[in-house]
Formats: structure tokens, C-alpha cells, sequence
């Protein structure tokens, strides 16, 4: 895979790991997490919420929680590769300023390039609505309900320089209904996200995760 992989310290509740929360729409899985930290003896917390795009949902919802959220769009750049690296450069000047140990994509839609996943691999994660490494990209529960499966989920994992590719560190099942659509499907996965990746992140923040 070529990434040189680096965890994040042990943390206590007195010192908790500094958390990034990447989105870019409704922010329900950042404030899931939010809501998790609210625990005292939570050995992480949200520190800055970054969104590409703005007006989102999950922009007020980080305000509403007291969080620092920032707007990081893509520049208008020419080239499709100088806005991602330009846009990433950004992003990595925030994450400097405020101190940041991890950084977790929650419904965050764009790509990284491998040049923004080299220096944070081992703490960059994501959460994704398929059982990995079947159906990945940005269509799971339309290709979920194409194919027929009658069973799908999430999978939470370390992110590296592919697509939904990276080292899987848990899983959820949840079972497709014969009446399902993409809505009604995705509301029962999302459920279930919203409890994996807060504990996977406990996990990671207390040391039971091990480099891959």
C-alpha cells in the first residue's frame, strides 16, 4: 500500500486526542460523535468540524455544540489535481493551528490524494455504509439493492491512498428488508454508524488499536 503507518498517542479523559471531524452535508455522524463526547471520561474530542462545501446542514449543527467549523472549498483552479492539492493544503494549515492528532471523515464525499493521506496514515479514519470491501464508492445502498445481497452494513477503517480501501477495523451487519429503497435502507445503516464509530474511535484513542 506504501503507507507508513503512525497511531495516535494513548489518551487520558485529562488529556483527550484532538479530533478533526471532516463532512460535507448533514453532519448526523458528527453529531453523534458530539454527542458521545459529551461523556466526561471520553478520551477524545472534537476540536474543528471542516466542511467542502457550504450552508450545510452540518456546519449548524457543530455551532449549535459550541465547535469551531470552517469552510474549505475547492479553489477555482483550471487543473482538476491543483484544486484537490490546493484545497488539501488548506485543510492541513487548519488541522496545524488547532493542534490537530486524528482526523475523522464523516460523510465527507471527496477523494484525499495520497500526498494529504501519506502524513496522516494510522490517523486518518472513515466510516463507510457497505460491508468493505464489497460495494464500495458512493453509491453503496443503490448497489446494495442492485445486486440483490440481502445483507449490507458499515465498516469503519483506516483510510489510505485508494478508494474505501484501507485496513478495516469493524463491521456492523444490518439486514436488507424485501421492501427497502435507498432512503430506508440508509436511516437503519446510519443508525448503526452513529454507534460503531464513536467506539471504534474510544478504541483507537485508548491504545487497543494496533498499526495495521
Amino acid at each position: 500500500m506504501g503507507e507508513h503507518w503512525v497511531l495516535p498517542r494513548i489518551a487520558t479523559p485529562a488529556s483527550p486526542l484532538r479530533l478533526a471531524v471532516l463532512i460535507s452535508g448533514s453532519g448526523s455522524g458528527m453529531e453523534a460523535l458530539l454527542r458521545h463526547q459529551q461523556n466526561e471520561n471520553c478520551l477524545h474530542r472534537t476540536v474543528v468540524v471542516i466542511s467542502d462545501k457550504p450552508a450545510v446542514k452540518g456546519l449548524e449543527r457543530a455551532q449549535q455544540h459550541g465547535i469551531t467549523s470552517v469552510v474549505v472549498p475547492l479553489p477555482d483552479a483550471e487543473d482538476s489535481m491543483e484544486r484537490r492539492l490546493i484545497h488539501e493544503a488548506e485543510m492541513n494549515e487548519i488541522l496545524t493551528v488547532h493542534d490537530i492528532e486524528v482526523v475523522i471523515l464523516s460523510g465527507y464525499m471527496r477523494i484525499l490524494t495520497p500526498s494529504f493521506v501519506a502524513p496522516w496514515a494510522g490517523r486518518l479514519l472513515n466510516i463507510h455504509p457497505s460491508l468493505l470491501p464489497d460495494f464500495p464508492g458512493a453509491h453503496a445502498h443503490r448497489d446494495v439493492l442492485e445486486s440483490g445481497v440481502d445483507e449490507t452494513g458499515c465498516t469503519v477503517h483506516f483510510v489510505d491512498s485508494g478508494t474505501d480501501s484501507g485496513p478495516i477495523l469493524a463491521q456492523t451487519k444490518v439486514v436488507v428488508l424485501p421492501d427497502d429503497d435507498e432512503s430506508s435502507l440508509a436511516e437503519r445503516v446510519k443508525a448503526e454508524e452513529h454507534i460503531l464509530y464513536p467506539r471504534i474511535i474510544d478504541d483507537l484513542a485508548s491504545g487497543l488499536i494496533k498499526s495495521p
